[in-house]
């Protein structure tokens, strides 16, 4: 009596992590396209706030070549990943580089850095991110203007040296009660200015494609 009772709860048990299982994945593919339609979405919006059209005449969306395998690593890029180029009169006038610091306090974070073809901080917009809201949250231009102190900036100004956030003795503000999180974002935007300081002649050359990109930029810290 008791085995029948226990093999009856075995099976009903059993039943109920199928049933639950199941609907989790469907739940679960039903979403993933949704989610991926509105990160395109997000990103596209952040790519005209970079680069406006006003500053350019060509598809930002659809001009795009590949990062380079050697900079996937230093870039936090993937294969998937595409730098996108902003041109004016067919020349190419910035790029719009995608990159994850893996560094934040919660985990990676998710931006496109636009830079212009004088080396300078077009714009920064963090696309995803897991950071605690009401502190490192504030890496969002809609939660706080921090962003857009990077506009303008280069590895000349500041230098070098002091691409870092003030408690470590740079240039730029950390936020009270949460210094991982600007931190992590400003080591990733003075990555990206490396990788295109390294390869600023081939990746704005008219001509350049993707295995164009030698492994210079392999060099990244």
């Amino acid at each position: 009596m008791l085995g029948k009772s226990i093999s009856k709860n075995t099976l009903i048990l059993t039943a109920f992590a199928v049933v639950t299982a199941g609907a989790l994945a469907l739940t679960n593919l039903g979403t993933q396209e949704r989610i991926a339609n509105a990160e395109r979405a997000t990103q596209q919006r952040a790519l005209y706030e970079i680069v406006p059209l006003s500053q350019h005449d060509n598809d930002l969306l659809t001009d795009t070549i590949p990062v380079p395998k050697e900079a996937w690593e230093p870039l936090g890029a993937t294969a998937d990943s595409k730098i996108h180029r902003a041109r004016h009169n067919g020349e190419i006038s910035a790029l719009i580089i995608p990159a994850v610091a893996h560094d934040g306090y919660s985990g990676d974070i998710s931006m496109i850095v636009g830079v212009n073809r004088d080396g300078t901080v077009a714009g920064v917009r963090i696309l995803l991110h897991k950071e605690t809201p009401g502190l490192g949250d504030k890496i969002e231009l809609k939660k706080n203007q921090w962003i857009l102190n990077f506009n303008g900036k280069s590895l000349q100004v500041p230098v070098i040296e002091e691409w870092k956030v003030k408690k470590d003795g740079g240039a730029f503000d950390q936020f009270a009660g949460a210094t991982i999180t600007p931190r992590a974002v400003v080591g990733q935007i003075k990555r990206v200015l490396e990788f295109i300081a390294t390869n600023q002649q081939t990746l704005f050359a008219e001509t350049q494609t993707s295995t164009a990109v030698t492994s210079a930029s392999a060099t990244q810290p």
